[in-house]
């Protein structure tokens, strides 16, 4: 393993070791985000644009690495931001941090994929160079997939990095307005099961079988 891969690993392990050597997980709960709510507002005031970076910072830091708190970090988005502007932000955040992690997963493991699996990627890879977009959307919308896994699995694929981020853009954009817009509204939320109805999840699953329908009928009319 040559330097500079040895230096990522070791700034990944060094940055997600600081994470838990400092309890910062304690600042990502529910019950700790209503109780800072109105500094965080108050602060947003006085310096909006310096609480934009630092928010969409440490967003893509904890996406990048798959740090406890996505979920909280989504509704502190809606909580200072609003829905619409709180959105855009968190997309953008985690848009960029899954493609750092998708970055780091074919540059670190991509090589190490190809020697254990060999050809068995082939025709993966052949498949994901016609219609990898609509396969990432199906995966992004359906909310069963780990984010975290999905970033690292198709780094080790032929998927081209362009696909890659559009598809995670557009495709979290559904599930990241739900929880945006309940952080807006971050005073009848009493848990965090509260935000995502059985009806959402099922609306999410058909979302994601549409994305699959251009995929599944090019495919159908190859064969």
């Amino acid at each position: 393993m040559n330097r500079s891969r040895l230096l990522i690993i070791l700034l990944a392990l060094a940055a997600a070791g600081l994470f838990f050597w400092l309890d910062l997980g304690r600042y990502l709960t529910l019950e700790s985000l209503k109780a800072n709510h109105q500094e965080l507002l108050a602060y947003y005031e006085e310096h909006a644009l310096l609480m934009i970076w630092a928010f969409m910072l440490v967003y893509i830091v904890q996406t990048a690495l798959a740090l406890p708190g996505a979920t909280i970090m989504a509704l502190s988005a809606g909580a200072v931001f609003g829905p619409w502007w709180g959105t855009l932000y968190a997309v953008s955040a985690a848009t960029v941090g899954a493609v750092l992690s998708f970055l780091v997963s074919r540059y670190l493991l991509r090589e190490a994929a190809l020697r254990r699996f060999g050809g068995r990627l082939d025709l993966l890879n052949t498949e994901l160079d016609l219609r990898g977009l609509n396969y990432l959307l199906f995966l992004r919308l359906v909310p069963l997939f780990p984010f975290f896994l999905i970033n690292l699995a198709a780094g080790v694929t032929r998927l081209r990095l362009s696909a890659f981020a559009l598809g995670t853009a557009v495709g979290i954009i559904p599930g990241g307005f739900v929880y945006v817009n309940a952080g807006a509204s971050l005073a009848s939320i009493s848990a965090l099961n509260d935000i995502v109805s059985l009806r959402v999840l099922g609306s999410f699953t058909l979302l994601g079988g549409f994305a699959l329908i251009p995929a599944l009928y090019s495919k159908f009319r190859s064969t």
